[in-house]
């Protein structure tokens, strides 16, 4: 997640666990992100993620995933390009590359709604290449914001994708903490969390 990661090569939900959590620590360190959480909206939209698992969906299961993801997008205005297609991007600036997991899909249909026209016909939506991006000079020669800029539209991307995955039954935990939401746990991770969610909100996301 772009909130702790500067670099254009974190851009997407493809991060690395920056502090791993065991097993067995996971509920005690949820129950103290929860209790650090401001605000109805903050603490419903955690409660949703919480309920959902933390191991990704393998084989058939994965797949269904996957489907109900690429039908979410059609319905949010977003064209697919043909299984097969060999694609530079995840979004090129018109269609999306449907193959690839549930939760890549979901966040890129997080970054259709959140950009404006004219981002919505560049290449990975003007932010620079993510970790999927195969052109990725193209990528860069298209980039329309800044850093900083970048990281608060991946935060809310993020977000907006990982609630999406809790509303249809997906994996929402698992991507809550590959994209390293808990990050800084004892110190912004909640305030961070609370800020996003209202800004979500704002926008009538």
């Amino acid at each position: 997640m772009q909130r702790i990661e500067a670099s254009r090569d974190s851009r997407g939900p493809r991060v690395t666990i920056l502090t791993p959590i065991a097993a067995g620590e996971l509920n005690a360190a949820l129950d103290r992100f929860a209790a650090r959480l401001s605000g109805a909206a903050a603490l419903t939209a955690f409660s949703l993620i919480r309920a959902t698992s933390r191991e990704r969906a393998e084989g058939a299961e994965a797949e269904r995933h996957r489907a109900a993801a690429l039908d979410f997008a059609r319905r949010h205005g977003l064209a697919v390009h043909p299984a097969g297609t060999k694609c530079a991007f995840n979004w090129d600036g018109a269609a999306l590359d449907g193959d690839t997991e549930a939760y890549v899909i979901l966040h890129e249909v997080a970054h259709y709604l959140l950009a404006p026209p004219e981002r919505r016909a560049l290449p990975d939506f003007g932010l620079g290449p993510g970790p999927d991006t195969r052109d990725r000079a193209a990528a860069e020669r298209a980039a329309a914001l800044a850093v900083l800029e970048r990281e608060t539209d991946e935060a809310a991307a993020s977000l907006l994708g990982i609630l999406w995955e809790a509303e249809l039954g997906q994996p929402a935990l698992a991507s809550f903490l590959d994209q390293n939401w808990l990050e800084g746990l004892e110190r912004s991770a909640a305030a961070h969390f609370t800020a996003v969610v209202q800004g979500l909100v704002a926008k009538e996301l």
